[in-house]
C-alpha cells in the first residue's frame, strides 16, 4: 500500500517536472476549487480539504457507470460544506420484488457533510473531516480526514518563476474509504471502534453514529496541477480509496438482492482526469477511473455571499426636472411639498401613505415592493426627498409600512446625509441616523392622500411542479403558467390568490399510492397531481392584519390557505425591533381540499396550532426556528428549522421534525427532514427586485410533523425591518 502511494506521488511530481511556464500562466479567472463525482470538492472521486465562500451554491452532476449522480451542494459558512445527492444504480432493481420495481432502477438518496478543522497556513495544510451518507441507507456511507496544500514548486526546476497552485491532498478513511484495511487506531479508545455494523431492519434515514468511523481504515492521495496557456484546464490524478468490492452493497453483497449484474472491480487504483472552467460559474469534467471506466459531469455553481453584483447602473435614482422651482413652490405651502414628495418617490417605485411636517422634519410612511434592502429604500427615499424639499427641512423621517403595519422609523439628517453622499461614506453617515421600533396612528399625520382602493398586484410566470423517484418513473413533471395577484381592500385587508394552468405533463404513468397509516395530510400527493393536471386553485387567502403596539403583529387569515387544505385562522408575533428573539402563535381550523383543488372539500378536517420561537444567534447569524404543537396528521411534537441569510437576499436552510408517532407509523425515513434555499431573482436579472425564488427538498414526502403552509407568515413580514437587518445592509445607503 505504501509504496503504491510512493510511487503514485512519484509520478505527480514527475509529470510536473517536464512543465515549463511562468505564473502569469496560472493567473487564470476561472481558478475556483472544483468538484469531485459525489458533488463534493474534491479530486475524482476522492474528496479534499478545501471549501467555497460562504453563500455558495451549487448544482452537480455525474455519470460513472453504474451509477449517475445529481447532487445540490450548499455553502452556509466558508467552514462548512453540506450536500443532497440522488443516485441512480443502473444494476440494481428498484426493490427486490421486480413486479412492484418495474422498469425502476435502483435510486438511492443520501446527506454528506463536510467541516473545516484547521485553517491552511504557509506552512500547514488545510485539514478537513467529512461523512458521506449522513443519515440514509448507508450505500455509499464513508467517514474521512482529509488535508490540502497548495505548494510552492521553485524556479530552477522550470528555469523561469516558481508555480504556486499545485494542489495536493492525502486522506484517511473509513466504511467506503478504507480499501486498504489498515488497523483503526480510534480502537485504542473504545472497542466500538473494531468493526463496522450493518445498517438493516430500519425505515431508512436514521442517523448512525455508531458506525461513524469505525471498522478498518483507509487511505487515499491526489493532486491537482493546472496546465499552463489553457485558460484553466486543470489535470487530476489520485490514489482511489475506494472499497469496490462492497460499493453499494448497505447490507454486504451477500445479502443484498437487487442486483442483477456485479459491480466492475477496479484493475487500478490510480485515477486521471481533467477540469475544464467553461466561465464563472460552470466546470466540466472527464476521468478514467479504476483502470477500465470512463467518467464525466459538469458543475453550475455561484456565489450569493455578498452584494449582488449583476444589477445594472441603469437602476440609478430617478430624478425630477427642475428641482429649484419644485423647491421654491414648496416653500410655503405644506400640501404642495407633501405632493411633490409623493411624485418623487412614486418614480422610485416607494409610494406614500400618509404624511406630516413639523416644524424642520418631514415624515412619511411608505410602502414598497422593489427593493430587498430597506436601508436602500431609505436612502433612495432621502435622496428623492433632497430633490423637492425646501432648505428648512432638516431631517428626513421615514416610516417604512408592510401588510398595513409600520415596521420602523428612520431619521435621516438631511445635511449629514448629503456631506458623505459624494463619496459614499455611509459609516459616517450612518452616526447621523436614528432606528427605532413605531406603530401607524392614523392621528399622527395631517397628510392623507387619496387612494383608489381596491388596487391589485399581479404577475404571470412560469412553473414546474415535479416528482422526482419512485417505482413508476424517476421524473414525472408538469409545466404549467402560473398567475399571482394581490388586491387590496384597504391599508390591512387583502386577498392574496395563485392559480395556475397545465401546458405539458408526463403524469399518465404515475400510480404508486400512498401506504400511510396516518391520515394522508401529504401522502396523496399523487391524486392531487393527476387531477390537476390542466388547471389548479392553488390559494384564494383573505387576511387583516393588525398593529395594535409597537413590536406586536397579527393577523387574521382565511379562506383556501394552500393546496391541500382551506379554513379559517390566525397569527400572532411579539417580535422587538432591537432584539435577536421573537415569540409567536398561531391557530388554525382547516378542511382537506379535494383533489382536483377547486371550492370542494374532502371528510378531514382538523384543527393544528403551534407556539413559534425564534432566536438569531449573533456571531454565526444563524437563525433558529421552533414550532411546537399539534400538526395536520394529529401528532404533536416541535419541528426545528435552522437558517442562514445573506447579502445578497440568499437564504439556506434545513430542518427536522420529532413527533409523537412511532418510526414505523411515519414509514420509510424515520422522521420528517430536508434542506431548502431561497435565490433572490435580482441575482438572474439587470432591476431590483424582492422576489425569491424558494426551493425546498425533503427525501420523502410523509404525513407526520406536516402543518399548515399559509402565506404572508408575519416572521417573513417583519425580517427586513428588523434591526439587525438594517445593520447587515448599512453599504446600500447610497445605491
Amino acid at each position: 500500500m505504501r509504496n503504491k502511494i510512493l510511487l503514485c506521488l512519484i509520478i505527480i511530481f514527475t509529470f510536473s517536472n517536464y512543465i515549463s511556464a511562468s505564473i502569469e500562466d496560472y493567473i487564470y479567472p476561472y481558478s475556483a476549487p472544483s468538484y469531485n463525482e459525489y458533488g463534493s470538492l474534491g479530486l475524482i472521486r476522492m474528496p479534499s480539504a478545501r471549501f467555497h465562500e460562504e453563500g455558495t451554491i451549487a448544482f452537480h452532476w455525474s455519470k460513472n457507470d453504474p451509477y449517475t449522480r445529481g447532487s445540490i451542494i450548499a455553502y452556509p459558512f466558508n467552514w462548512f460544506e453540506a450536500s443532497y445527492q440522488y443516485t441512480d444504480v443502473n444494476n440494481a432493481l428498484y426493490s427486490s420484488v421486480e413486479s412492484f420495481s418495474g422498469n425502476q432502477t435502483y435510486k438511492d438518496k443520501g446527506f454528506d457533510v463536510k467541516f473545516r478543522l484547521i485553517r491552511e497556513r504557509d506552512y500547514l495544510p488545510q485539514v478537513a473531516l467529512g461523512i458521506r451518507d449522513i443519515a440514509g441507507t448507508g450505500t455509499f456511507a464513508a467517514e474521512y480526514l482529509v488535508a490540502s496544500k497548495k505548494i510552492k514548486i521553485p524556479k530552477y526546476f522550470y528555469g523561469s518563476d516558481y508555480l504556486n497552485n499545485i494542489d495536493l491532498t492525502f486522506g484517511l478513511g473509513w466504511g467506503d474509504l478504507a480499501h486498504s484495511k489498515f488497523n483503526n487506531p480510534l480502537t485504542s479508545l473504545d472497542k466500538r471502534f473494531e468493526r463496522r455494523t450493518l445498517i438493516q431492519d430500519t425505515q431508512g434515514g436514521e442517523f448512525s453514529p455508531g458506525r461513524y468511523f469505525s471498522g478498518p481504515m483507509g487511505a487515499f492521495a491526489g493532486v491537482e496541477i493546472p496546465l499552463p496557456n489553457l485558460n484553466g484546464l486543470k489535470l487530476k490524478i489520485e490514489y482511489d480509496g475506494t472499497d469496490y468490492s462492497e460499493e453499494g452493497f448497505p447490507f454486504g453483497r451477500k445479502s443484498f438482492q437487487l442486483a442483477f449484474e456485479s459491480i466492475k472491480q477496479s484493475q487500478s487504483r490510480i485515477n486521471y482526469g481533467l477540469t475544464y472552467p467553461v466561465n464563472n460559474y460552470i466546470q466540466v469534467y472527464g476521468a478514467f477511473t479504476k483502470g477500465n471506466t470512463l467518467s464525466f459531469g459538469f458543475t453550475f455553481s455561484a456565489g450569493f455571499g455578498k452584494k449582488n453584483p449583476v444589477i445594472k447602473s441603469a437602476e440609478k435614482l430617478k430624478s425630477v426636472d427642475n428641482p429649484i422651482l419644485r423647491k421654491e413652490l414648496a416653500n410655503d405651502d405644506d400640501e404642495t411639498l407633501m405632493i411633490l414628495a409623493m411624485d418623487v418617490l412614486r418614480r422610485n417605485d416607494i409610494h406614500v401613505s400618509k404624511g406630516s411636517r413639523n416644524k424642520e422634519e418631514l415624515t412619511l410612511a411608505y410602502a414598497q415592493n422593489k427593493y430587498m434592502s430597506h436601508v436602500m429604500a431609505s436612502g433612495r427615499a432621502a435622496q428623492a426627498l433632497d430633490q423637492v424639499s425646501p432648505d428648512y427641512i432638516k431631517t428626513f423621517t421615514l416610516e417604512t409600512m408592510n401588510a398595513g403595519a409600520v415596521m420602523n422609523s428612520v431619521s435621516i439628517d438631511r445635511e449629514a446625509f448629503n456631506k458623505y453622499k459624494k463619496d459614499k461614506i455611509y459609516s459616517l453617515a450612518k452616526n447621523e441616523i436614528e432606528v427605532n421600533s413605531s406603530t401607524y396612528n392614523e392621528d399622527d399625520y395631517t397628510f392623507n392622500p387619496p387612494f383608489s382602493y381596491p388596487y391589485i398586484f399581479w404577475r404571470i410566470e412560469p412553473d414546474l411542479v415535479a416528482q422526482i423517484g419512485g417505482p413508476d418513473g424517476f421524473f414525472f413533471g408538469n409545466a404549467r403558467l402560473a398567475g399571482h395577484a394581490e388586491i387590496k381592500f384597504s391599508r390591512n385587508i387583502s386577498i392574496n390568490t395563485e392559480a395556475s394552468i397545465g401546458i405539458y405533463d408526463n403524469f399518465d404513468e404515475l400510480k404508486l399510492a400512498s401506504d400511510s397509516v396516518l391520515p394522508h395530510v401529504r401522502t396523496d400527493i399523487v391524486k392531487y397531481l393527476k387531477a390537476t393536471r390542466d388547471y389548479s386553485i392553488n390559494r384564494i387567502q383573505a387576511n387583516y392584519f393588525m398593529n395594535p403596539w409597537n413590536d406586536l403583529y397579527a393577523k387574521i387569515s382565511g379562506g383556501l390557505l394552500e393546496d391541500m387544505f382551506g379554513g379559517i385562522g390566525g397569527e400572532i408575533l411579539y417580535r422587538p425591533m432591537h432584539r435577536n428573539f421573537a415569540i409567536g402563535a398561531e391557530v388554525w381550523s382547516v378542511r382537506q381540499r379535494d383533489y382536483n383543488m377547486n371550492f370542494s372539500f374532502l371528510d378531514y378536517r382538523t384543527d393544528t396550532g403551534h407556539i413559534n420561537l425564534y432566536y438569531r444567534e449573533p456571531r454565526s447569524k444563524v437563525t433558529f426556528a421552533v414550532k411546537g404543537g399539534r400538526f395536520l396528521a394529529g401528532d404533536s411534537g416541535v419541528n426545528i428549522d435552522f437558517s442562514r441569510r445573506f447579502k445578497s437576499g440568499l437564504r439556506i436552510g434545513a430542518f427536522f421534525s420529532l413527533t409523537d408517532i412511532s418510526k414505523q407509523e411515519f414509514g420509510e425515513g424515520s422522521f420528517d427532514k430536508g434542506f431548502y434555499f431561497n435565490l433572490p431573482m435580482q441575482a438572474f436579472f439587470t432591476n431590483y427586485s424582492r422576489s425569491l425564488a424558494g426551493w425546498g427538498l425533503k427525501p420523502l414526502t410523509r404525513d407526520g410533523a406536516a402543518y399548515v403552509t399559509h402565506s404572508h407568515h408575519l416572521w417573513g413580514i417583519t425580517e427586513p425591518a428588523q434591526a439587525y437587518s438594517i445593520e447587515r445592509d448599512w453599504d446600500d445607503l447610497y445605491d
